[in-house]
Protein backbone atom coordinates (compact mmCIF):
# COMPACT_ATOMS: atom_id res chain seq x y z
CA UNK A 1 0.00 0.00 0.00
CA UNK A 2 1.69 2.86 -1.17
CA UNK A 3 2.46 5.58 1.78
CA UNK A 4 1.11 8.73 -0.30
CA UNK A 5 -2.15 7.42 -2.17
CA UNK A 6 -3.06 10.54 -3.82
CA UNK A 7 0.49 11.82 -4.04
CA UNK A 8 0.69 14.34 -1.31
CA UNK A 9 2.96 14.51 1.32
CA UNK A 10 5.56 14.83 -0.31
CA UNK A 11 8.58 17.23 0.51
CA UNK A 12 9.14 20.26 -1.02
CA UNK A 13 11.93 20.80 -3.30
CA UNK A 14 14.95 22.81 -1.35
CA UNK A 15 15.41 26.42 -3.54
CA UNK A 16 17.74 27.11 -5.54
CA UNK A 17 18.42 31.04 -5.68
CA UNK A 18 21.59 30.71 -7.70
CA UNK A 19 20.14 28.11 -10.67
CA UNK A 20 17.78 30.63 -12.82
CA UNK A 21 17.57 28.35 -15.53
CA UNK A 22 16.20 25.58 -13.11
CA UNK A 23 14.10 27.97 -11.53
CA UNK A 24 12.49 29.36 -15.07
CA UNK A 25 12.12 25.49 -16.61
CA UNK A 26 9.88 24.90 -13.37
CA UNK A 27 7.85 27.96 -13.85
CA UNK A 28 7.23 27.16 -17.53
CA UNK A 29 5.89 23.79 -16.09
CA UNK A 30 9.42 21.97 -17.67
CA UNK A 31 11.04 18.96 -16.18
CA UNK A 32 9.66 15.53 -15.85
CA UNK A 33 5.88 16.92 -15.52
CA UNK A 34 4.25 18.47 -17.54
CA UNK A 35 3.33 22.46 -18.17
CA UNK A 36 1.30 23.22 -15.05
CA UNK A 37 1.69 26.89 -13.78
CA UNK A 38 -0.25 26.04 -10.25
CA UNK A 39 1.73 22.97 -9.82
CA UNK A 40 -0.93 20.70 -8.48
CA UNK A 41 -0.32 17.23 -7.22
CA UNK A 42 3.47 18.00 -6.20
CA UNK A 43 4.46 16.77 -9.80
CA UNK A 44 8.10 17.07 -9.87
CA UNK A 45 9.51 20.32 -11.70
CA UNK A 46 6.33 21.95 -11.68
CA UNK A 47 7.26 24.74 -9.18
CA UNK A 48 4.40 24.20 -7.11
CA UNK A 49 2.23 25.69 -4.13
CA UNK A 50 5.15 23.81 -1.56
CA UNK A 51 8.15 24.07 -4.34
CA UNK A 52 11.12 26.38 -4.56
CA UNK A 53 10.49 30.41 -5.09
CA UNK A 54 9.80 33.22 -2.92
CA UNK A 55 7.64 33.19 0.10
CA UNK A 56 4.74 33.88 -2.08
CA UNK A 57 4.41 30.71 -4.66
CA UNK A 58 2.25 33.22 -6.82
CA UNK A 59 4.74 35.82 -6.95
CA UNK A 60 7.09 33.25 -7.70
CA UNK A 61 5.48 31.75 -10.19
CA UNK A 62 4.09 34.45 -11.61
CA UNK A 63 6.51 37.39 -11.09
CA UNK A 64 8.47 36.35 -14.70
CA UNK A 65 5.42 35.64 -17.11
CA UNK A 66 4.81 37.61 -19.58
CA UNK A 67 1.25 39.51 -19.57
CA UNK A 68 -0.06 37.21 -22.15
CA UNK A 69 0.95 33.93 -19.82
CA UNK A 70 0.14 35.54 -17.00
CA UNK A 71 -3.54 36.34 -18.18
CA UNK A 72 -3.89 32.76 -19.09
CA UNK A 73 -2.99 31.19 -16.15
CA UNK A 74 -5.56 33.62 -13.97
CA UNK A 75 -7.98 32.26 -16.27
CA UNK A 76 -7.19 28.78 -15.70
CA UNK A 77 -7.06 29.92 -11.78
CA UNK A 78 -10.46 30.92 -12.47
CA UNK A 79 -11.66 28.20 -14.55
CA UNK A 80 -10.38 25.70 -11.25
CA UNK A 81 -12.35 27.45 -8.78
CA UNK A 82 -15.32 27.76 -10.46
CA UNK A 83 -15.18 24.21 -11.19
CA UNK A 84 -18.68 22.50 -9.88
CA UNK A 85 -18.58 19.28 -10.71
CA UNK A 86 -17.80 15.77 -8.90
CA UNK A 87 -14.82 15.19 -6.57
CA UNK A 88 -12.24 15.24 -9.61
CA UNK A 89 -11.91 17.35 -12.49
CA UNK A 90 -11.66 15.07 -15.09
CA UNK A 91 -11.54 18.29 -17.89
CA UNK A 92 -7.92 19.01 -16.29
CA UNK A 93 -6.86 15.41 -16.02
CA UNK A 94 -7.82 14.96 -19.72
CA UNK A 95 -5.76 17.77 -20.43
CA UNK A 96 -3.01 17.21 -18.35
CA UNK A 97 -2.97 13.32 -19.30
CA UNK A 98 -2.75 14.75 -23.18
CA UNK A 99 0.39 17.00 -22.07
CA UNK A 100 2.12 14.00 -20.61
CA UNK A 101 1.64 11.60 -23.57
CA UNK A 102 3.03 14.79 -26.14
CA UNK A 103 6.44 15.04 -24.01
CA UNK A 104 7.40 10.91 -24.87
CA UNK A 105 8.65 8.39 -22.33
CA UNK A 106 11.94 8.72 -20.67
CA UNK A 107 13.71 6.35 -23.04
CA UNK A 108 12.96 9.48 -26.08
CA UNK A 109 9.68 7.40 -27.06
CA UNK A 110 7.05 9.84 -28.69
CA UNK A 111 3.72 9.31 -29.45
CA UNK A 112 2.48 8.72 -33.24
CA UNK A 113 -0.82 8.44 -34.97
CA UNK A 114 -0.96 4.63 -36.28
CA UNK A 115 -0.69 3.77 -39.91
CA UNK A 116 -2.83 1.64 -41.93
CA UNK A 117 0.04 -1.29 -41.71
CA UNK A 118 -0.15 -1.34 -37.93
CA UNK A 119 -3.96 -1.15 -37.93
CA UNK A 120 -4.07 -4.39 -40.07
CA UNK A 121 -1.30 -6.72 -38.00
CA UNK A 122 -3.38 -5.70 -34.54
CA UNK A 123 -6.64 -6.97 -36.25
CA UNK A 124 -4.96 -9.93 -37.81
CA UNK A 125 -2.91 -10.91 -34.49
CA UNK A 126 -6.22 -10.54 -32.53
CA UNK A 127 -7.75 -12.86 -35.22
CA UNK A 128 -5.05 -15.62 -35.13
CA UNK A 129 -5.03 -15.37 -31.28
CA UNK A 130 -8.76 -15.91 -31.12
CA UNK A 131 -8.12 -18.85 -33.20
CA UNK A 132 -5.34 -20.49 -30.84
CA UNK A 133 -7.52 -19.99 -27.57
CA UNK A 134 -10.53 -21.97 -29.07
CA UNK A 135 -8.37 -24.66 -28.40
CA UNK A 136 -7.34 -23.82 -24.78
CA UNK A 137 -10.56 -22.43 -23.09
CA UNK A 138 -14.43 -23.20 -23.29
CA UNK A 139 -15.34 -19.56 -22.97
CA UNK A 140 -15.66 -17.90 -26.65
CA UNK A 141 -14.04 -15.18 -27.86
CA UNK A 142 -14.58 -11.33 -26.37
CA UNK A 143 -13.45 -9.62 -28.58
CA UNK A 144 -16.16 -8.07 -31.28
CA UNK A 145 -13.49 -5.88 -32.78
CA UNK A 146 -9.76 -5.70 -32.58
CA UNK A 147 -8.05 -1.77 -32.62
CA UNK A 148 -4.85 -0.28 -32.58
CA UNK A 149 -4.55 2.83 -30.50
CA UNK A 150 -2.13 5.26 -30.08
CA UNK A 151 -1.60 6.58 -26.52
CA UNK A 152 -3.17 9.79 -26.51
CA UNK A 153 -6.51 7.21 -28.12
CA UNK A 154 -5.63 5.20 -25.04
CA UNK A 155 -6.20 8.06 -22.48
CA UNK A 156 -9.53 9.15 -24.33
CA UNK A 157 -10.96 5.48 -24.55
CA UNK A 158 -9.73 4.54 -20.65
CA UNK A 159 -11.09 7.78 -18.88
CA UNK A 160 -14.46 6.27 -18.05
CA UNK A 161 -13.07 3.38 -16.17
CA UNK A 162 -10.84 5.46 -14.39
CA UNK A 163 -13.12 7.95 -13.29
CA UNK A 164 -15.42 4.73 -11.92
CA UNK A 165 -11.93 3.85 -9.86
CA UNK A 166 -11.13 7.01 -8.81
CA UNK A 167 -14.48 9.22 -8.35
CA UNK A 168 -14.91 7.05 -5.07
CA UNK A 169 -11.86 7.71 -2.91
CA UNK A 170 -12.03 11.08 -3.99
CA UNK A 171 -15.40 11.33 -2.76
CA UNK A 172 -14.68 10.46 0.05
CA UNK A 173 -11.96 13.12 0.76
CA UNK A 174 -14.61 15.92 -0.59
CA UNK A 175 -17.20 14.49 1.59
CA UNK A 176 -14.56 15.09 4.84
CA UNK A 177 -14.14 18.72 3.47
CA UNK A 178 -18.00 19.71 4.33
CA UNK A 179 -18.25 17.42 7.51
CA UNK A 180 -15.29 19.35 9.51
CA UNK A 181 -17.95 22.27 10.63
CA UNK A 182 -20.60 22.08 13.00
CA UNK A 183 -24.02 22.08 11.23
CA UNK A 184 -24.99 25.18 12.01
CA UNK A 185 -21.59 26.67 10.73
CA UNK A 186 -21.68 24.83 7.24
CA UNK A 187 -24.03 27.36 5.37
CA UNK A 188 -22.25 30.07 6.68
CA UNK A 189 -19.27 28.36 5.02
CA UNK A 190 -20.73 27.26 2.13
CA UNK A 191 -18.64 29.95 -0.12
CA UNK A 192 -15.19 28.48 1.51
CA UNK A 193 -16.35 25.06 1.49
CA UNK A 194 -17.03 25.20 -1.88
CA UNK A 195 -13.83 26.82 -2.96
CA UNK A 196 -12.11 23.84 -1.03
CA UNK A 197 -13.68 21.20 -3.06
CA UNK A 198 -13.10 22.68 -6.26
CA UNK A 199 -9.10 22.61 -5.36
CA UNK A 200 -9.57 19.43 -4.22
CA UNK A 201 -11.22 18.43 -7.22
CA UNK A 202 -8.25 20.24 -9.65
CA UNK A 203 -5.92 18.80 -7.42
CA UNK A 204 -6.65 15.08 -7.90
CA UNK A 205 -7.33 16.32 -11.81
CA UNK A 206 -3.76 17.42 -11.97
CA UNK A 207 -2.74 13.94 -9.96
CA UNK A 208 -5.05 11.90 -11.84
CA UNK A 209 -4.33 12.98 -15.49
CA UNK A 210 0.01 12.66 -14.69
CA UNK A 211 -0.55 9.07 -13.29
CA UNK A 212 -2.48 8.24 -16.23
CA UNK A 213 -0.30 9.66 -19.33
CA UNK A 214 2.64 8.05 -17.42
CA UNK A 215 0.52 4.91 -17.66
CA UNK A 216 -0.16 5.63 -21.50
CA UNK A 217 3.72 5.85 -22.33
CA UNK A 218 4.13 1.71 -20.60
CA UNK A 219 0.71 -0.44 -21.49
CA UNK A 220 0.66 -2.83 -24.37
CA UNK A 221 -3.27 -2.60 -24.57
CA UNK A 222 -6.35 -2.27 -22.71
CA UNK A 223 -5.93 -5.05 -19.57
CA UNK A 224 -2.57 -4.46 -18.46
CA UNK A 225 -3.13 -3.82 -14.73
CA UNK A 226 -5.82 -7.25 -14.68
CA UNK A 227 -8.75 -4.57 -14.80
CA UNK A 228 -10.50 -3.91 -18.55
CA UNK A 229 -10.22 -0.12 -18.62
CA UNK A 230 -11.25 -0.35 -22.38
CA UNK A 231 -14.86 -0.60 -24.21
CA UNK A 232 -16.54 -3.49 -23.94
CA UNK A 233 -15.24 -6.08 -26.46
CA UNK A 234 -12.98 -3.99 -28.05
CA UNK A 235 -9.25 -5.93 -27.82
CA UNK A 236 -6.67 -3.01 -28.16
CA UNK A 237 -3.23 -2.94 -28.63
CA UNK A 238 -0.79 0.05 -28.37
CA UNK A 239 1.70 -0.46 -31.60
CA UNK A 240 4.36 2.00 -30.25
CA UNK A 241 4.12 0.78 -26.62
CA UNK A 242 4.25 -3.08 -28.13
CA UNK A 243 7.50 -1.92 -30.19
CA UNK A 244 9.18 -0.52 -27.07
CA UNK A 245 8.36 -3.42 -25.22
CA UNK A 246 9.89 -5.76 -27.56
CA UNK A 247 13.19 -4.11 -28.06
CA UNK A 248 16.22 -5.48 -26.34
CA UNK A 249 14.07 -9.27 -25.51
CA UNK A 250 15.63 -10.74 -29.10
CA UNK A 251 12.23 -11.89 -30.27
CA UNK A 252 10.91 -11.25 -33.92
CA UNK A 253 8.38 -8.17 -33.62
CA UNK A 254 5.45 -10.14 -34.83
CA UNK A 255 5.75 -12.98 -32.36
CA UNK A 256 6.29 -10.53 -29.63
CA UNK A 257 2.91 -8.70 -30.79
CA UNK A 258 0.74 -11.97 -31.60
CA UNK A 259 1.81 -13.55 -27.60
CA UNK A 260 0.27 -9.79 -26.42
CA UNK A 261 -2.72 -10.05 -28.49
CA UNK A 262 -3.04 -13.92 -26.83
CA UNK A 263 -3.18 -12.14 -23.18
CA UNK A 264 -5.60 -8.92 -24.75
CA UNK A 265 -7.95 -11.60 -26.55
CA UNK A 266 -8.08 -13.91 -23.26
CA UNK A 267 -8.89 -11.36 -20.99
CA UNK A 268 -11.76 -10.17 -23.29
CA UNK A 269 -13.17 -13.69 -23.19
CA UNK A 270 -12.98 -13.36 -19.44
CA UNK A 271 -14.57 -10.08 -18.62
CA UNK A 272 -17.08 -10.57 -21.64
CA UNK A 273 -18.36 -14.41 -20.60
CA UNK A 274 -17.80 -13.95 -16.89
CA UNK A 275 -20.47 -10.97 -16.22
CA UNK A 276 -20.00 -10.86 -12.53
CA UNK A 277 -16.19 -10.15 -12.29
CA UNK A 278 -15.63 -6.49 -13.60
CA UNK A 279 -18.51 -5.38 -10.84
CA UNK A 280 -16.30 -7.62 -8.46
CA UNK A 281 -12.92 -6.14 -9.21
CA UNK A 282 -14.10 -2.13 -9.69
CA UNK A 283 -16.62 -2.91 -6.00
CA UNK A 284 -13.45 -4.26 -4.19
CA UNK A 285 -12.09 -0.58 -4.65
CA UNK A 286 -15.12 0.60 -3.99
CA UNK A 287 -14.84 -0.74 -0.48
CA UNK A 288 -11.37 0.14 0.07
CA UNK A 289 -12.50 4.01 -0.55
CA UNK A 290 -15.22 3.13 2.17
CA UNK A 291 -12.90 2.53 4.49
CA UNK A 292 -10.13 5.57 4.37
CA UNK A 293 -10.47 7.68 7.16
CA UNK A 294 -9.33 11.52 6.91
CA UNK A 295 -7.48 13.33 9.51
CA UNK A 296 -10.82 15.18 10.44
CA UNK A 297 -8.20 17.04 13.30
CA UNK A 298 -5.98 18.76 10.87
CA UNK A 299 -8.37 18.98 8.43
CA UNK A 300 -10.69 21.27 11.38
CA UNK A 301 -7.71 23.36 12.07
CA UNK A 302 -7.04 23.97 8.26
CA UNK A 303 -10.36 25.03 7.47
CA UNK A 304 -10.77 27.36 11.02
CA UNK A 305 -7.43 29.02 9.99
CA UNK A 306 -8.34 29.35 5.93
CA UNK A 307 -7.53 32.36 3.93
CA UNK A 308 -9.22 32.60 0.80
CA UNK A 309 -7.12 34.90 -0.82
CA UNK A 310 -4.03 32.19 0.34
CA UNK A 311 -5.46 28.93 -1.67
CA UNK A 312 -1.76 27.41 -1.71
CA UNK A 313 -2.27 27.10 2.45
CA UNK A 314 -4.65 23.99 0.99
CA UNK A 315 -2.02 22.75 -1.01
CA UNK A 316 0.57 23.17 1.88
CA UNK A 317 -1.71 21.01 4.31
CA UNK A 318 -2.63 18.42 1.45
CA UNK A 319 1.21 18.02 0.80
CA UNK A 320 1.66 17.32 4.39
CA UNK A 321 -0.38 13.87 4.42
CA UNK A 322 -3.62 14.92 5.77
CA UNK A 323 -5.49 12.28 3.44
CA UNK A 324 -3.17 9.52 4.69
CA UNK A 325 -5.43 6.18 4.59
CA UNK A 326 -5.79 3.74 7.45
CA UNK A 327 -5.55 -0.02 8.14
CA UNK A 328 -9.36 -0.11 8.76
CA UNK A 329 -10.58 -4.22 8.72
CA UNK A 330 -12.66 -3.01 5.45
CA UNK A 331 -9.62 -1.80 3.98
CA UNK A 332 -7.84 -4.88 4.54
CA UNK A 333 -10.92 -7.42 3.52
CA UNK A 334 -11.10 -5.30 0.19
CA UNK A 335 -7.65 -5.28 -0.32
CA UNK A 336 -7.52 -8.75 0.27
CA UNK A 337 -10.64 -9.63 -1.94
CA UNK A 338 -8.82 -7.88 -4.74
CA UNK A 339 -6.01 -9.00 -4.76
CA UNK A 340 -7.26 -12.97 -5.23
CA UNK A 341 -9.18 -11.43 -8.03
CA UNK A 342 -6.04 -10.08 -9.69
CA UNK A 343 -4.26 -13.25 -9.10
CA UNK A 344 -6.73 -15.28 -9.80
CA UNK A 345 -7.74 -13.38 -13.61
CA UNK A 346 -3.73 -13.32 -14.46
CA UNK A 347 -2.92 -16.08 -13.39
CA UNK A 348 -5.73 -17.69 -15.52
CA UNK A 349 -4.64 -16.04 -18.73
CA UNK A 350 -1.34 -16.64 -17.84
CA UNK A 351 -2.11 -20.57 -17.94
CA UNK A 352 -4.58 -20.19 -20.98
CA UNK A 353 -2.14 -17.92 -23.04
CA UNK A 354 0.78 -20.84 -22.53
CA UNK A 355 -1.09 -23.43 -23.18
CA UNK A 356 -1.74 -22.27 -26.41
CA UNK A 357 1.39 -20.45 -27.59
CA UNK A 358 3.46 -23.16 -26.16
CA UNK A 359 2.99 -25.49 -29.07
CA UNK A 360 3.24 -22.66 -31.62
CA UNK A 361 5.83 -20.13 -30.27
CA UNK A 362 9.06 -20.69 -30.02
CA UNK A 363 9.87 -17.61 -27.93
CA UNK A 364 6.32 -18.30 -25.58
CA UNK A 365 8.75 -19.33 -22.55
CA UNK A 366 10.96 -16.28 -22.74
CA UNK A 367 8.03 -13.98 -23.42
CA UNK A 368 5.70 -15.72 -20.33
CA UNK A 369 8.42 -15.26 -18.00
CA UNK A 370 9.18 -11.70 -18.91
CA UNK A 371 5.82 -10.76 -18.69
CA UNK A 372 5.83 -12.39 -14.78
CA UNK A 373 8.47 -10.38 -13.87
CA UNK A 374 6.96 -7.40 -15.48
CA UNK A 375 3.50 -7.58 -13.60
CA UNK A 376 5.26 -9.16 -10.01
CA UNK A 377 8.01 -6.57 -9.60
CA UNK A 378 5.93 -2.87 -11.12
CA UNK A 379 6.96 -0.60 -12.97
CA UNK A 380 6.78 3.11 -12.83
CA UNK A 381 2.81 2.78 -13.88
CA UNK A 382 2.05 0.41 -11.47
CA UNK A 383 3.53 2.84 -8.52
CA UNK A 384 1.56 5.69 -10.36
CA UNK A 385 -1.27 3.63 -10.06
CA UNK A 386 -0.78 3.22 -6.45
CA UNK A 387 -0.72 6.85 -5.76
CA UNK A 388 -4.36 6.96 -7.36
CA UNK A 389 -5.98 5.35 -5.26
CA UNK A 390 -3.78 3.87 -2.65
CA UNK A 391 -3.52 0.58 -4.12
CA UNK A 392 -0.85 -1.53 -5.72
CA UNK A 393 -2.62 -3.85 -7.90
CA UNK A 394 -0.25 -6.32 -8.67
CA UNK A 395 -0.91 -9.73 -8.64
CA UNK A 396 1.78 -10.87 -6.17
CA UNK A 397 0.43 -14.42 -6.35
CA UNK A 398 0.48 -14.64 -10.17
CA UNK A 399 2.64 -18.18 -10.09
CA UNK A 400 0.22 -19.79 -7.17
CA UNK A 401 -2.75 -19.19 -9.33
CA UNK A 402 -0.99 -19.80 -12.69
CA UNK A 403 -0.45 -23.46 -11.42
CA UNK A 404 -3.77 -23.84 -9.65
CA UNK A 405 -5.64 -23.56 -12.78
CA UNK A 406 -3.19 -25.51 -14.76
CA UNK A 407 -3.59 -28.24 -12.16
CA UNK A 408 -7.26 -27.92 -12.57
CA UNK A 409 -7.05 -28.39 -16.40
CA UNK A 410 -4.87 -31.69 -15.77
CA UNK A 411 -8.21 -32.44 -13.47
CA UNK A 412 -10.85 -31.47 -14.65
CA UNK A 413 -9.99 -30.40 -18.17
CA UNK A 414 -10.59 -26.97 -19.88
CA UNK A 415 -14.97 -27.08 -20.03
CA UNK A 416 -14.23 -27.96 -15.57
CA UNK A 417 -11.67 -25.50 -14.75
CA UNK A 418 -13.63 -22.98 -16.63
CA UNK A 419 -16.56 -23.60 -14.99
CA UNK A 420 -15.07 -22.38 -11.71
CA UNK A 421 -16.02 -18.48 -13.05
CA UNK A 422 -19.67 -19.22 -12.95
CA UNK A 423 -20.23 -18.06 -9.12
CA UNK A 424 -17.44 -16.24 -7.21
CA UNK A 425 -18.11 -18.62 -4.76
CA UNK A 426 -16.74 -21.58 -6.50
CA UNK A 427 -13.75 -19.17 -7.37
CA UNK A 428 -10.49 -20.30 -5.04
CA UNK A 429 -9.66 -18.13 -1.98
CA UNK A 430 -6.21 -16.66 -0.83
CA UNK A 431 -5.90 -19.89 1.39
CA UNK A 432 -6.63 -22.52 -1.35
CA UNK A 433 -3.49 -20.57 -3.23
CA UNK A 434 -1.68 -21.91 -0.32
CA UNK A 435 -2.36 -25.38 -1.00
CA UNK A 436 -2.96 -25.20 -4.87
CA UNK A 437 -2.83 -29.31 -4.82
CA UNK A 438 -5.40 -29.50 -1.73
CA UNK A 439 -8.01 -27.16 -3.59
CA UNK A 440 -7.65 -29.44 -7.04
CA UNK A 441 -8.48 -32.62 -5.22
CA UNK A 442 -11.42 -31.09 -3.10
CA UNK A 443 -12.92 -29.95 -6.16
CA UNK A 444 -12.17 -33.08 -8.03
CA UNK A 445 -13.90 -35.01 -5.48
CA UNK A 446 -16.89 -32.86 -5.44
CA UNK A 447 -16.97 -32.69 -9.61
CA UNK A 448 -17.23 -36.42 -9.47
CA UNK A 449 -20.01 -36.20 -6.84
CA UNK A 450 -22.31 -33.84 -8.87
CA UNK A 451 -21.42 -35.88 -11.77
CA UNK A 452 -22.83 -38.73 -10.24
CA UNK A 453 -25.65 -37.16 -9.18
CA UNK A 454 -26.20 -35.60 -12.21
CA UNK A 455 -26.35 -38.97 -13.99
CA UNK A 456 -28.79 -40.66 -11.61
CA UNK A 457 -30.94 -37.78 -11.92
CA UNK A 458 -31.08 -38.32 -15.97
CA UNK A 459 -31.53 -42.18 -15.63
CA UNK A 460 -35.13 -42.76 -14.38
CA UNK A 461 -34.72 -46.04 -14.10
CA UNK A 462 -31.87 -46.29 -11.22
CA UNK A 463 -34.03 -43.78 -9.10
CA UNK A 464 -36.98 -46.08 -8.97
CA UNK A 465 -35.76 -48.55 -6.64
CA UNK A 466 -34.10 -46.38 -4.24
CA UNK A 467 -37.61 -44.57 -3.57
CA UNK A 468 -39.05 -48.20 -3.56
CA UNK A 469 -36.39 -49.09 -0.75
CA UNK A 470 -37.26 -45.96 1.18
CA UNK A 471 -40.49 -46.65 1.52
CA UNK A 472 -40.31 -49.92 2.77
CA UNK A 473 -37.63 -48.78 4.65
CA UNK A 474 -40.41 -46.62 6.04
CA UNK A 475 -42.97 -49.17 6.65
CA UNK A 476 -40.60 -51.09 8.41
CA UNK A 477 -39.47 -48.32 10.89
CA UNK A 478 -43.23 -47.65 11.13
CA UNK A 479 -44.32 -51.42 12.04
CA UNK A 480 -41.07 -51.76 14.41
Amino acid sequence: MSDTPFGFGLPPEEPDDGDEGKKKDQQSGGGQGPANPFGFGGLPGAGGFGGPGADNPFAAMFGSLNPTDLGAAFQQLGQMLSYEGGPVNWDMAKQIARQTVSQGTSDGTKDASVGSAERTAVEESVRLADLWLDDATSLPSGAGSAVAWSRAEWVEATLPAWKELVDPVAERVGTAMGDVLPEEMQAMAGPLIGMMRSMGGAMFGTQIGQAVGVLAGEVVGSTDIGLPLGPVGKAALLPVNIEAFGKDLGVPKEEVRLYLALREAAHQRLFAHVPWLRSHLFGAVDGYARGIKVDTAKLEDVVGQFDPQNPEQLQDALQQGMFQPEDTPEQKAALARLETALALVEGWVDAVVHAAAKPRLSSADALRETLRRRRASGGPAEQTFATLIGLELRPRRLRDASRLWASLTDARGVDGRDALWAHPDMLPTATDLDDPDGFVHREQMDFSELDKMLGEAADGSAGKPDLTKDKDTEKDDDSE
